[in-house]
């Protein structure tokens, strides 16, 4: 049976769609091997693309599905708020090491994560481990959890603050890379975390 030329057509197409929304994730690749090398140089990417393609080739790993959504104003917020966050990470840990006055206290956090979908929390673990002075020790999947082991942390307003950063950084990623769906659920949680805070503050005002 030979195939048309709108069979031929229709093959292309969706070969350049599964390229399209496989390209973010090997980008992604490339960029944490560039950030675990920390080198940002032609080699260094010219490297973390065949460790890329070859890692997504030649191991026989379920299928990833993407959104095929890329969010590029949300995608740079995130980029600078990482390299950021990178920077003051970084001088945090260096002051809680040489710093004379007190010992640098540490915790096991539980993060709950708020999109069910293996690709974000994956993304999501990554970028709270790849910042100085917090590291993903552990992840349930079943029960969504994540297990951040975190320098820093002496009191319950520590965790929540560290906790939060780690669902911030969900958040940000999934406005830059999560179906639409994954973005409405985001902001029906902010709405829900805003609302009941809203009630603690009355009940502490009464």
């Amino acid at each position: 049976m030979t195939s048309t030329p709108a069979d031929d057509r229709t093959a292309r197409r969706s070969a350049l769609v599964r390229a399209w929304r496989q390209l973010p994730f090997l980008l992604w690749l490339v960029a944490v091997w560039m950030l675990l090398w920390g080198q940002f140089t032609l080699l260094a990417f010219l490297t973390g693309l065949a460790m890329a393609i070859f890692v997504t080739r030649v191991f026989r790993l379920p299928a990833v599905e993407l959104s095929g959504r890329v969010n590029l104003w949300y995608g740079a917020i995130f980029i600078v708020t990482f390299f950021a966050a990178l920077v003051r990470g970084s001088l945090t840990v260096a002051w809680q090491v040489l710093s004379p006055r007190a010992v640098p206290s540490s915790a096991i956090i539980a993060v709950p994560a708020t999109v069910a979908d293996d690709l974000i929390m994956t993304h999501t673990a990554i970028t709270a481990s790849l910042i100085p002075g917090s590291l993903v020790i552990d992840i349930d999947r079943d029960r969504r959890v994540m297990y951040l082991h975190v320098l820093g942390v002496r009191t319950l307003e520590d965790v929540e603050h560290q906790r939060e950063s780690v669902l911030v950084w969900e958040r940000r990623i999934v406005r830059a890379v999560g179906s639409r769906a994954q973005v409405a659920q985001i902001r029906e949680a902010e709405r829900s975390s805003k609302d009941a805070a809203g009630r603690a503050r009355n009940r502490e005002g009464r």
